[in-house]
């Protein structure tokens, strides 16, 4: 039953995570700057400390009371999550909802999987099982084969893009994805996919605030919150740094004085779209809370927001026009990608 609870929050949180963007579809006469920065505000900023006191009240003084190079590090791996972030919502810009999703969390998947045991090869901790010890095990081994197997998915994927990039002209791909970039959006999309599984990263380096919080009475299913906001953090510094040197350079800041645009729908739409973002954090920390941080949750929450992202991407067709192979292709890369999942989960179990 713990496990099935532990399926079911990951998947609501990857279902959050694959459908934040579509409000941001909404937004008009915004440039991207500003709409992001406004759903930022909300997923980093405010909603996670409300979400958080209410299941932790007292997060603040655990937060405080912790080592304090728990917590810069913490913050630090949320510094590069954020860089991964702000690279993701640039990469569904240029790529789409289907193809920008399955390259960015396919390299986020593989990458989030790994970056734990590598992290406790550096900070041997008893009971948690090294990038070393994967190696020297069989079901080590078939995690890694599931990491390779998603890199090739990944690449099945990206073939997909380049095939659609040769079928299609510019006014077609732009009918679906607006500013239809794949060369731009795939550079993006591998350094988004890469620093955004610092998240996980950033989740074993402040454990024991988690652990701090069940210590302190709290119910463990939201243990995790408090690592959240510290994490959540850093993600909003670098997203507020890049979003500020855009709109100061663009003049976009003008958009939240610009009457000839539908300022309350726009902040509406981005609040919600960051409220809606937040929400995969709060379920994957439920999700974790029941079958343990690692392989097995990062991935399965990953797998949830590909086949999210694509139902959406089909529900835009953004694949409405180009040939049948190509089509067979980006589902064939996708079903690797999920063959990934399966094998990190078996190899997790072992």
């Amino acid at each position: 039953m713990q496990a099935l609870l532990g399926v079911l929050f990951h998947s609501i949180g990857g279902v959050a995570a694959g459908s934040f963007y579509m409000p941001y579809n909404k937004v008009k006469g915004w440039a991207w700057e500003s709409f992001w920065i406004v759903g930022g505000i909300m997923s980093w900023l405010i909603v996670p400390p409300i979400a958080t006191w209410l299941t932790v009240p007292n997060f603040l003084d655990i937060i405080i009371s912790s080592a304090s190079e728990v917590v810069g590090f913490t913050f630090m791996m949320g510094l590069l999550w954020g860089v991964g972030g702000l690279t993701f919502g640039l990469g569904v810009r240029y790529l789409g909802m289907s193809l920008g999703n399955s390259v960015v969390l396919g390299f986020c998947a593989a990458f989030g999987a790994l970056v734990p045991s590598i992290y406790y090869n550096i900070v041997p901790t008893a009971g948690k099982e090294s990038f070393t010890d994967m190696l020297a095990n069989s079901g080590g081994q078939v995690v890694l084969l599931g990491v390779f197997v998603c890199l090739v998915g990944i690449a099945i994927c990206g073939k997909a893009g380049m095939m659609k990039e040769g079928e299609l002209s510019d006014e077609e791909k732009k009918k679906s994805v607006a500013e239809f970039n794949l060369v731009k959006g795939l550079i993006v999309a591998i350094l988004s996919g890469i620093l955004s599984s610092f998240f996980n990263f950033g989740i074993e380096a402040g454990h024991s605030m988690a652990d701090a919080a069940v210590e302190a009475g709290h119910n463990p299913l939201y243990q995790n919150n408090v690592t959240f906001v510290v994490i959540l953090w850093g993600g909003l510094i670098t997203n507020l740094i890049w979003t500020t040197i855009l709109s100061v350079k663009n003049k976009s800041y003008q958009d939240f004085t610009n009457k000839s645009t539908p300022i309350a729908r726009n902040l509406l739409f981005s609040s919600l779209a960051g409220t809606i973002w937040f929400l995969q954090f709060f379920f994957y920390g439920m999700g974790e809370s029941k079958l343990g941080n690692g392989a097995s949750s990062w991935i399965l929450h990953m797998s949830t927001i590909i086949l999210t992202a694509n139902l959406w991407g089909i529900y835009r067709k953004e694949w409405k026009g180009v040939d049948g192979k190509t089509k067979w292709t980006i589902t064939t890369g996708i079903l690797v990608i999920l063959l990934s999942v399966v094998l990190v989960g078996i190899g997790n179990s072992m």
